[in-house]
């Protein structure tokens, strides 16, 4: 049996308002690969940030090692060989990766200058001991997100971690990468006999990395299993209390004429560098071009060009076959285009309005909404925004809820359901699912594909793979802003995609587009 070195005892966190945790006992052993999953909201962040001492706990009991704990910092976490590596990387991008790694345990000279070489020494000694190769010398801000990952596992173990808390750790990365990733979990645990904790909504991960796993749902243990003794379909059902479809979605029809073209595109990014370079597609009446692309290759910048967010620098943009290259985003939407941008909070809803009012933004000036185009009809908006609420299954207080209040899944579902109730023919969908849970993931990948077989042209662009392949008929890569491949969606495997989102397809793309 191995050594149990985390145990909850019947903890509860308690928010205003929000019984965050409640009741929760869990043990964590020596050795061992724990996944945790739950929905949004259910509560297994709290959960590990009370662990790393974000949180102090509102009731029951944490040992470490047999040790009680009484005081809750991430310092004292820390001391304690806790360490935490966020989804969100906490590095200094003009630092350098040995800069980072010994950040605020910095060498010194004579115990006042700081000692690069030293540092440089020790980032290169760690590399070596756990097999995670990085340049000391390189600047963050200059290496890839998966060489980034390794430089904050890197700075957790120089500060002495031997239990490891990785939220969401694949969200970013290529399959390449995150294979290197769980072989290097895998190495740790069996090496070094350290403890890795992953939160996660992937569940094809889960069963791929983990030894036992917990689900939550509303705060609460639902139970804890062994990896070996579940399946994907069996954890989703735990997280969600129902049976959930985890399958590819089915298309109905065949794909009609061009609805959205984009010809020789030319776009730069807000350092004024060209982000997408002579860039060319169509996409088609009922279905669905998925853009696999790791984060920074330019498809941000792509779909803000096509939307009228951003400006091009040369090319066209044809819906309908009309160019609407220099066009508003309102005139855009005013030819049938929809966006559900990548940042729902900084673009996709108003957080310190009302669901009602975000769901009419698009329709506010209609006349069944308005008298004189001045005063809303309050009771044709409230039965129009009550029946999107609840067809798109909306959870909160209501219609009249600010919707900065909201979990991030049901602030997704108001941006889907406001977008989708356009009547637009075509659909830009940006990350339509990121850090939703498996309940929500399903019923916004369901009403994606019933947008698509109404017709809908659908251009999507999705960081996680496992989404661009069950949603799309056609799949194109992207690197530095060109396009290196495009796939028939059940002609390829995620890892030959890989291939090409890492450039490695570039040089064969350009030579089949100079031959035609």
């Amino acid at each position: 049996m191995q050594e149990t070195v985390v145990k909850f005892e019947h903890i509860s966190m308690e928010f205003p308002g929000v019984l965050a945790n409640d009741d929760v006992s869990l043990d964590i052993r020596r050795g061992e690969v724990f996944a945790l999953v739950g929905e949004n909201g259910a509560g297994k962040s709290t959960l590990m940030k009370i662990l790393y001492g974000i949180n102090e706990p509102t009731g029951g009991t944490l040992t470490v090692r047999g040790e009680r704990v009484e005081r809750f910092s991430p310092k004292d976490a820390i001391a304690r060989g806790i360490g935490m590596v966020h989804q969100h990387f906490m590095l200094v991008p003009s630092f350098t990766v040995a800069q980072n790694i010994v950040l605020s345990r910095e060498p010194r000279k004579f115990g006042v200058l700081f000692d690069d070489r030293a540092a440089v020494s020790e980032a290169q000694r760690l590399a070596r001991e756990y097999a995670l190769t990085v340049d000391p010398t390189a600047v963050v801000r200059e290496i890839s997100v998966g060489l980034q990952q390794r430089v904050e596992i890197l700075k957790t173990l120089y500060r002495g971690a031997d239990i490891l808390i990785l939220d969401e750790p694949t969200a970013v990365l290529t399959p390449q990468e995150t294979d290197e990733l769980f072989a290097v979990i895998r190495r740790i645990v069996r090496e070094k006999n350290m403890t890795v904790i992953i939160i996660t909504h992937k569940l094809y991960e889960v069963m791929a990395i983990s030894d036992r796993v917990g689900v939550m749902r509303q705060g609460r243990l639902i139970g804890v299993e062994e990896t070996k003794n579940v399946n994907e379909r069996m954890l989703a059902s735990m997280m969600v209390g129902r049976e959930v479809l985890l399958g590819r979605l089915d298309r109905a029809g065949e794909a009609g004429e061009v609805r959205l073209a984009v010809e020789k595109l030319n776009v730069c990014d807000d350092r004024g560098l060209t982000a997408v370079r002579d860039l060319s597609l169509t996409v088609r009446a009922g279905e669905v071009l998925g853009i696999a692309a790791i984060e920074g290759n330019g498809q941000s910048e792509l779909l803000e060009a096509v939307t009228g967010m951003r400006g091009a620098q040369s090319g066209r943009v044809l819906l309908g076959g009309a160019d609407v290259t220099g066009s508003s985003p309102g005139a855009r939407r005013a030819r049938g285009l929809s966006h559900i941008p990548e940042d729902r909070i900084a673009t996709g809803v108003s957080t310190a309005a009302s669901v009602s009012d975000n769901l009419l933004v698009g329709r506010h000036r209609e006349r069944r909404f308005n008298i004189l185009g001045l005063h809303q009809k309050t009771k044709a908006v409230r039965d129009y925004t009550q029946q999107l609420y609840d067809e798109y299954d909306i959870r909160g207080a209501g219609v009249d809820t600010t919707v900065g209040s909201m979990s991030g899944g049901n602030m997704q579902k108001v941006v889907v359901a406001r977008e989708f109730s356009l009547d637009a023919n075509v659909l830009i969908i940006s990350q339509p699912t990121r850090g939703v849970d498996v309940g929500a993931m399903e019923f916004i990948h369901s009403h994606i594909i019933k947008k698509r077989n109404e017709g809908c042209a659908i251009l999507l662009a999705s960081a996680d793979l496992d989404e661009v392949f069950r949603l799309s008929d056609r799949i194109i890569t992207m690197y530095e802003g060109e396009i290196t491949g495009e796939f028939a969606a059940d002609a390829i495997t995620k890892e030959e995609i890989g291939y090409y989102m890492t450039g490695s397809g570039r040089e064969e793309a350009q030579y089949a587009k100079a031959q035609n």
